[in-house]
């Protein structure tokens, strides 16, 4: 346990490039990490060998049970397939991406004015969703993950309503490689999905915060 009350197991439902991605940087810093895909743990099982080796295959339920943060990386459409009590008393870190070409037109995760992240938490009400990993790619991830303290390492910005919640996932992201700025409110991650400011663009944390709180830039 950490000081913030957190384990240093990692759970991650969502077996494609980013969950697998975040299991590789979260393994290379000594997390326990479990992974599940959709169905029955044996269809990835060799997925997970390849993509990140060491990591524990498990169904999703065998996850929550091992782990108090979850990475929830699945297609955007697809996360109600997952029952709403699911993660319930869990941190679950929303990583999705609503795409059309995936997803395919989706009108409420197309036109969600609070993000679709708020409609996450809505669905597993009884979870303490927090948005974060969702503002870069899994290439990044990979690629530019740098020691704390770096000059050149790249901020990924959380958003959420609960402050434990936000400041464990926040450690996970330092520890992940990266610095962690939080930029608001789950209603704020907006700004971290595709067509938002503050999507796609790897900067360091004063230029991140920069461009999240231009006025104070100025002043």
């Amino acid at each position: 346990m950490d000081s913030l009350g957190a384990s240093r197991i990692l759970g991650i439902v969502g077996a494609g490039k980013l969950g697998t991605a975040i299991a590789r940087a979260a393994l290379e810093v000594g997390y326990d990490v479990a992974i599940a895909g959709s169905g029955e743990a044996e269809r990835i099982a060799l997925i997970v060998d390849v993509l990140a080796p060491g990591a524990r295959v498990m169904t999703s339920a065998e996850v929550v049970a091992h782990a108090d943060i979850i990475v929830l990386a699945v297609p955007a459409h697809r996360f109600r397939e997952l029952p709403r009590d699911l993660f319930s008393g869990k941190i679950v870190v929303d990583a999705m991406n609503y795409w059309e070409p995936i997803d395919g037109f989706n009108e409420e995760l197309a036109h969600a004015p609070r993000g679709t992240s708020a409609l996450v938490q809505e669905w597993f009400a009884t979870a303490r969703v927090v948005k974060a990993f969702n503002q870069l790619g899994y290439h990044e991830i990979d690629e530019m993950r740098r020691p704390s303290g770096d000059s050149g390492r790249i901020a990924i910005a959380v958003a959420g309503d609960d402050e434990m919640a936000v400041a464990v996932v926040s450690r996970l992201v330092d520890e992940l490689g990266f610095d962690a700025i939080r930029v608001g409110s789950l209603k704020d991650g907006v700004a971290l999905q595709p067509d938002g400011f503050a999507f796609g663009v790897a900067l360091t944390a004063p230029e991140l915060a920069g461009l999240l709180w231009p006025e104070q830039k100025r002043a």
